[in-house]
C-alpha cells in the first residue's frame, strides 16, 4: 500500500500539523519559519530527506548539550516495576495463597545455582489463585528403610503393617494421626464386658483350669512341672516372634524359639551356669543367620536386637522356673526332712502371689483407680490398683504363714519380704509387656488363653518375678528357719 494514501497531502496541514523534520516539500513560508527543523548544534545543518540514500556519516556535535534539569513534579520511577512486586517462583505456586509480596523496596538477591525467577503479572490478587490442583512434589525418602524408625511420625518406633484379618495396626481411624488415648479413668470402658473389659466368666474358668494343671504337676513330680515350664516358655516365644514378624520385623525366629526352649532344659539338668552358654551360642547363631543374608537389606541391627530381646526376656527369665527344680534336686535335705521340696514349694507361693496381685490390682484399680501409674504405657493401670494389689499380696503371704501351709517358708518376716518382692516385680513385668505391646500397637500377643489373651499376656508377671524370687530364696535360705507345724 502506498505511503501517500496514509499521508494525504491535501490534509497534511489541517490534521497533522507541520512536519517533524524539515524537507523541501513544505512550501508554506509560515511553516518553514515556525519549524526550523531538528538540529544537533549550530553547524550540523539540516537533516537529509528520508527518501535520500544514507551517507554513513555521523552528525557532528560542536558543543556539549545543556543539562536538562529534572522535573520535580515527575513521579515516574523507572525501577518501580521491580520494587513494587517481588519476583514469584514458578515452582512455589502452591505457597502463593499464604505469602505476601515484599514491600521493602529492595531488589531480590539471586543465586547462580538457583533457577531464574520470572515475575508473574496477573490481573487478579494472589489470594484468588486456586492452588487445589497444584500437586506437591513428594518428599525424598532414604534409600534403605530401617525397620522400627520413622522420624516423621510421633508414634515412633513402629513398623507399618496390616494385621491378619484386615484391621490396620498403625493408624486408628477413630482418632487423629499421632494422637494418644486419654488418661485412665479407673472405670471400665462402656460397652465392654466384665471388670477392666475382660470376659470374666471365661477368664475365671480358664484360670481355674490352668491352676488345677499347675497344682497337679506340683503334687505329682518335679518333672511334670518342668513340662509345664517348657510349654509356657515355648508358646510364649512362638507368640512373640510371630507377632513381631507380623508387624514388619524379620528376626531369626528359629534361633530365638530354640534358645527359649533350650534354656529351661539346660537350667534343669546343669544349673544357672549353663544359661550363659545357651545365651552366648544363641547370639552367635543369630548373627550367623544374618551374615548369610545376601545384602544389608535384611537390617541385621534391629532384627538381631529383636531376636536377642525374645530369648533374653522369655527364654532367660523363664528358665528360672526350671532353676527352682534344679535347686530342689541339689540342695541338701535337712535332718527333719525340710528342704526336700523347696523348689516346688517356692513356685507354689510365687504363683499364688502373682495371681493375687493381678486380681487385687484389677478390682481395686477398677473400683477406685484415678491416678495413672504409667499412662503412656497402659491407661488402665493406676497407682491405686498397684497399692491394692501389693497389699493383697502381702496379706496372702501372711495368711500362708498363719495357717502354716508351707514347711519351707514358715518364717513370717521371710513371707512378708517374699510378698513385697512379688508385689514389686509382678507389676513391673506386666508394665514391660504392655510397653512392648504399645510400641507394636497390638492389644495382645496371642489369643490362645481365652479371656486372658495369649500365653505371654497371662504369664508376663512371672517373667520378672521368677529370677527375683529365686535369688531371694538363695539369700534367705528359708528351709533353715523351719519352726514346725
Amino acid at each position: 500500500m502506498s505511503d501517500d494514501v496514509w499521508r494525504g497531502k491535501d490534509r497534511e496541514d489541517e490534521d497533522f500539523g507541520p512536519p517533524l523534520f524539515g524537507d523541501d516539500e513544505v512550501t508554506d513560508p509560515a511553516v518553514r519559519t515556525n519549524s526550523p527543523g531538528l538540529s544537533f548544534g549550530n553547524d550540523t545543518g539540516s537533516l537529509p530527506h528520508w527518501t535520500e540514500p544514507a551517507t554513513g556519516e555521523l552528525p557532528r556535535i560542536s558543543e556539549a548539550l545543556p543539562e536538562v534539569p529534572r522535573d520535580p513534579t515527575d513521579d515516574l520511577d523507572v525501577w518501580s516495576s521491580f520494587s513494587a512486586q517481588a519476583p514469584v517462583w514458578s515452582d512455589d505456586l502452591a505457597d502463593l495463597s499464604g505469602s505476601e509480596p515484599d514491600q521493602s523496596g529492595e531488589l531480590a538477591r539471586f543465586d547462580d545455582s538457583q533457577p531464574i525467577a520470572r515475575p508473574i503479572e496477573t490481573p487478579f490478587a494472589v489470594e484468588d489463585l486456586d492452588t487445589s490442583a497444584v500437586v506437591a512434589r513428594p518428599r525424598r525418602e532414604p534409600g534403605r528403610i530401617t525397620i522400627g524408625t520413622d522420624p516423621t511420625d510421633d508414634s515412633a518406633g513402629r513398623p507399618s503393617s496390616q494385621k491378619k484379618g484386615g484391621r490396620p495396626q498403625r493408624d486408628d481411624p477413630s482418632r487423629p494421626r499421632g494422637s494418644r488415648p486419654g488418661p485412665p479413668t479407673g472405670k471400665p470402658v462402656a460397652g465392654t464386658a466384665g471388670v477392666g473389659g475382660r470376659d470374666m466368666p471365661t477368664a475365671v474358668a480358664v484360670g481355674a483350669i490352668m491352676a488345677a494343671v499347675f497344682v497337679g504337676a506340683i503334687i505329682s513330680r518335679p518333672l511334670f512341672v518342668l513340662v509345664v515350664v517348657l510349654l509356657v516358655v515355648g508358646l510364649a516365644a512362638i507368640e512373640f516372634f510371630e507377632k513381631v514378624r507380623e508387624k514388619g520385623y524379620q528376626p531369626a525366629s528359629v534361633v530365638g524359639i530354640v534358645a527359649c526352649i533350650s534354656a529351661p532344659l539346660a537350667a534343669y539338668w546343669i544349673g544357672a551356669e549353663a544359661l550363659v552358654l545357651v545365651m552366648v551360642f544363641a547370639f552367635i547363631a543369630g548373627c550367623v543367620s544374618f551374615i548369610g543374608a545376601p545384602t544389608l537389606a535384611s537390617n541385621p541391627m534391629p532384627n538381631m536386637s529383636i531376636t536377642a530381646l525374645g530369648f533374653t526376656w522369655i527364654g532367660l527369665c523363664g528358665s528360672f522356673g526350671a532353676l527352682f527344680l534344679h535347686a530342689q534336686n541339689v540342695l541338701p535335705v535337712q535332718a527333719n526332712g525340710v528342704g526336700g521340696h523347696i523348689g516346688t514349694d517356692t513356685l507354689m507361693l510365687l504363683a499364688i502371689g502373682v495371681v493375687v496381685n493381678d486380681v487385687g490390682a484389677l478390682f481395686v484399680g477398677s473400683a477406685a483407680g484415678r491416678t495413672p501409674l504409667r499412662g503412656w504405657i497402659s491407661p488402665n493401670k493406676s497407682v491405686e490398683g498397684f497399692i491394692g494389689g501389693a497389699l493383697l499380696t502381702v496379706v496372702a503371704m501372711v495368711i500362708v504363714g498363719i495357717t502354716k501351709r508351707s514347711d519351707t517358708w514358715s518364717s513370717m518376716p521371710h513371707l512378708i519380704v517374699l510378698g513385697l518382692v512379688i508385689a514389686v516385680m509382678a507389676p513391673l513385668g506386666d508394665l514391660a509387656e504392655s510397653m512392648f505391646k504399645r510400641n507394636l500397637d497390638v492389644k495382645d500377643f496371642g489369643h490362645l488363653v481365652k479371656g486372658h489373651g495369649g500365653v505371654l499376656d497371662r504369664f508376663d508377671g512371672f517373667l520378672f518375678t521368677l529370677p527375683a524370687v529365686y535369688y531371694l530364696m538363695l539369700v534367705l535360705e528359708p528351709w533353715t528357719h523351719f519352726t514346725g507345724k
